[in-house]
């Protein structure tokens, strides 16, 4: 198999986990004994991501995320070609992981979230919530650069980017829902057809991430060999 096919199936593969587990995990609040709350749903949300990172990482460096890919490629860390098909593929994984949210709940409760559609909450403007999310995603890809881009960072896996998506949505999921993804905001939502402000949740994680990325290659990571010659 060609070497950016499989990598870009392992992207497809992770990112479909991250949306089932995370919207299952929203979906199952909805039957008796789910008594958790926002916590419950970061966890699952933050290890879901923690696992599939470390497992797809040495495959295809555990993107997982749009705004990750666009953050690494803004730092010259991969190559368009690469961050077109991963980006695809996550999208494509997000998708199929709200369809088959659909085909494992009842109808009536994927209905009633959407099917895992973030929301922004009615007192927060689109402004501001293309804020909060562009500070989430900010946070989340300086956890990437800072555990894996950083050769000096000790070997923890994607366990620091779990805990980073993991705070992001305790703080900001009832703001915007703490999508932090656009891959995560836009599967549910191509199922669902809600696309109200959906726009956030690709320009603020965008801004953030590449934001992110570009403090952490220029101003904090040493210099590459290749660029000290």
């Amino acid at each position: 198999m060609p070497s950016l096919l499989r990598r870009s199936l392992a992207e497809a593969l992770g990112t479909f986990v991250l949306v089932f587990i995370g919207v299952g995990s929203v979906a199952s609040k909805n039957f008796p004994g789910a008594d958790y709350g926002i916590l419950g749903v970061a966890v699952a949300h933050g290890l879901a991501l923690a696992v599939m990172v470390t497992a797809t990482m040495n495959i295809s460096g555990g993107h997982l995320n749009p705004a990750v890919t666009l953050a690494l490629l803004a730092a010259r860390r991969t190559n368009a070609r690469t961050a077109g098909a991963y980006i695809v593929a996550q999208l494509v994984g997000a998708v199929l992981a709200a369809v088959f949210i659909g085909m494992v709940y009842p109808a009536p409760v994927v209905r009633s979230i959407a099917a895992g559609t973030p929301t922004i909450a009615g007192t927060i403007l689109l402004s501001q919530a293309i804020l909060i999310e562009a500070a989430m995603a900010f946070i989340l890809v300086s956890a990437v650069f800072g555990s894996c881009v950083n050769p000096d960072a000790p070997r923890v896996g994607g366990f620091a980017i779990g805990l980073a998506l993991l705070v992001d949505i305790l703080v900001g999921g009832p703001l915007t829902g703490a999508a932090v993804n656009p891959a995560r905001a836009f599967g549910p939502a191509l199922v669902s057809g809600q696309w109200v402000g959906h726009i956030a949740y690709w320009v603020g994680p965008i801004l953030g991430g590449v934001a992110a990325g570009l403090v952490w290659e220029h101003l904090l990571l040493k210099k590459r060999e290749s660029e000290r010659k």
